[in-house]
């Protein structure tokens, strides 16, 4: 929002959320209704009836330069400015198709009013030059001073200054304005459209050629990584004067008040508003090679719709915990076309970048789904992506690798001490991150608790919490006798008194809980029974009348920059214990392996983990 908002700021379908497609649906409904089932062929137009798909493919192209945007400055190669992206950009971006929906409106009404754009053939080649020289020159000088009017402090503050609020643009950012002012734009790109109308001299060709070079360059232009090779200019010298690059418009969201042109800089060469270190920039990010970070975390995809939840998907998504929604069932397509690619692409892939305090991180994804993890002929081609991507980021002196979900099962690799004991001369460390996930959950249990139910599959986790908790004086119940069996054998006779096998479930209201908890021992929990879980994934609610925690996790601190999508299932900025174990144990410096049957003391990392400013997420008082 402008600092001081204007009239016209908001746009007319705010209030419909979601359902503000709805506004397109009559024309949609009378275009397929004049083309299909008028008898009458003189009815029958294919502007009108490809105005819809011609909008689906604008939202297909703003979304590939989303998510190749965000993947290349993750990587950091030809990145133009490091400045961070966090949740309150998202969310001021979020509203990026209202403008694919005002275009369309438009395409239709104007199509409804003109009588000249009826029947318009596909291609006219005057049609296409006019639009062209219109563009060069009345719509390039006008938008110059609209833009130079724009930064003038009365409009700036009512208008200008919400689009402005993006110092790190991603390619979204173009199109982020006030409803006004995208009027105002739309007024000057509708000179060369109309002057082709009433010319006579329209085409579909024209029309769209247009509108997609008009999309490609808004785009291109505030995408934050430079992708205008320099032979280009080498070839052909006055390009520099009509076409502009990635690092020529971020200056002008660095510095303000120079670079005002909008696709062709010689207007600016024209009126001395270049920006003097333009060329700098540019060749300077060229240059820029592909960022090495400090400490990588390495997960995997999960659900099958989780391909739309990652940070390279869909921003709106990404910035909110993972949850079903209906509407990517129709997405389904795409979905089994990203599955097939699983079984083809081999190689783990970037999917976001930090930056705590002097620390720089990087989450890297193996391109399998959880369901693939179980699947015993998968298994071997898992592991070897794994094994991969460690040797990788040893290679390039990367400290720290932790291992996320499923990347860290026991039956895949041991907790991943398959791969030291492999490679024993290994410079980076493996972290598992199993001590500080045993710590979160300690500091989950409500003060004053003196008794748990362990209720899940035994995991490293499950045995390190429960010897934990046993020698200091809580009672751990377990409702299985080979669990009984196999914990009792882990213990020192000590221990081993505050360890009780048990029929009933109403011994204690607090549950500790791992995968493999079924819905029904869930249902036999008593009434208001606190769900503290100890697995890498959530537990399925099934209960209204209980209470379940998040997967150990903490908050992160201010100081851990360009965070702008949640972590799977967590609320925002909040870190499962697995990925803060390996930024830890980078931080401490600590020179040593914290995986396989290897733990860290666990009161060690916990304090380690506040000190550098994490927070628990769930401390609360028993009743």
């Amino acid at each position: 929002m402008a600092t001081k908002p204007g009239i016209l700021t908001d746009w007319p379908w705010a209030r419909l959320g979601n359902l503000k497609y709805l506004v397109l649906a009559p024309f949609a409904c009378h275009s397929i209704y004049t083309f299909f089932m008028s008898r009458d062929e003189s009815q029958r137009d294919m502007f009108y009836i490809l105005v819809l798909p011609f909008t689906l493919s604008r939202m297909i192209h703003y979304q590939l330069w989303i998510s190749i945007s965000r993947y290349r400055t993750a990587k950091g190669n030809n990145r133009i400015i490091d400045k961070s992206i966090e949740f309150d950009q998202v969310d001021r971006e979020s509203n990026w198709d209202d403008q694919i929906i005002l275009l369309a409106l438009l395409y239709y009404i104007g199509y409804l009013i003109l009588e000249q754009s009826h029947h318009m053939p596909v291609w006219r080649i005057d049609g296409i030059i006019i639009t062209a020289l219109i563009h060069i020159g009345p719509v390039e000088f006008l938008y110059y001073w609209l833009h130079r009017a724009l930064h003038h402090h009365f409009l700036y503050s009512r208008y200008h200054s919400h689009h402005h609020s993006s110092i790190a643009t991603e390619p979204i950012t173009a199109v982020i304005h006030p409803f006004a002012e995208l009027l105002a734009y739309y007024m000057l790109f509708a000179i060369p459209v109309f002057t082709t109308v009433f010319t006579g001299t329209v085409s579909m060709a024209s029309l769209g050629a247009y509108a997609i070079y008009l999309d490609f360059m808004n785009l291109m232009g505030h995408c934050n990584f430079e992708l205008i090779p320099k032979w280009m200019f080498s070839i052909f010298p006055p390009l520099k004067y009509l076409m502009y690059t990635p690092s020529y418009h971020s200056l002008h969201h660095t510095q303000f008040r120079t670079n005002y042109s909008l696709f062709m800089p010689m207007y600016d060469y024209l009126y001395g508003t270049v920006d003097k270190s333009s060329d700098t920039l540019y060749e300077k990010s060229l240059e820029r090679e592909a960022e090495v970070p400090d400490v990588v975390h390495l997960t995997h995809l999960t659900t099958l719709e989780s391909i739309y939840h990652l940070r390279l998907g869909f921003a709106s998504l990404a910035s909110k915990p993972h949850t079903s929604k209906w509407y990517l069932l129709l997405m389904w397509p795409v979905t089994l076309c990203s599955i097939v690619l699983t079984w083809i692409y081999g190689h783990t892939f970037v999917v976001e970048r930090n930056l705590f305090k002097n620390l720089k991180l990087q989450t890297w994804a193996i391109p399998k789904y959880r369901i693939q993890y179980f699947m015993q002929w998968q298994r071997e081609s898992i592991s070897n992506l794994i094994e991969e991507a460690i040797i990788e980021a040893d290679q390039k002196g990367i400290k720290v690798l932790s291992l996320g979900l499923l990347n860290q099962e026991e039956q895949l690799n041991s907790h991943g001490e398959f791969y030291i004991k492999r490679y024993p001369h290994l410079k980076l460390k493996v972290v598992d991150g199993s001590s500080l996930a045993v710590a979160v959950v300690l500091n989950s249990i409500p003060e004053g608790t003196s008794q748990v139910v362990l209720r899940g599959s035994l995991s490293k986790v499950a045995n390190s919490i429960a010897l934990a908790l046993c020698q200091g004086e809580i009672q751990v119940v377990t409702l299985n006798k080979d669990d009984y069996k196999r914990l009792k054998a882990k213990l020192t006779p000590e221990a081993a008194t505050n360890l009780v096998l048990s029929n009933s479930y109403n011994v204690s209201k607090t549950w500790l809980v791992g995968d493999g908890l079924s819905d029904d021992e869930q249902l036999k929990a008593p009434k208001g029974t606190l769900f503290i879980p100890f697995s890498q994934f959530p537990l399925r609610k099934v209960r209204k009348d209980c209470f379940n925690f998040n997967t150990p996790a903490m908050i992160a601190p201010k100081h851990l920059e360009n965070v702008d999508s949640c972590e799977n299932w967590l609320p925002r900025r909040v870190m499962s214990a697995w990925r803060i174990a390996g930024i830890v144990h980078a931080l401490e410096g600590w020179n040593e392996h914290d995986c396989g049957d290897m733990m860290i003391d666990v009161e060690k990392v916990w304090k380690a983990s506040l000190s550098h400013g994490f927070c628990s997420l769930t401390k609360i008082s028993a009743a």
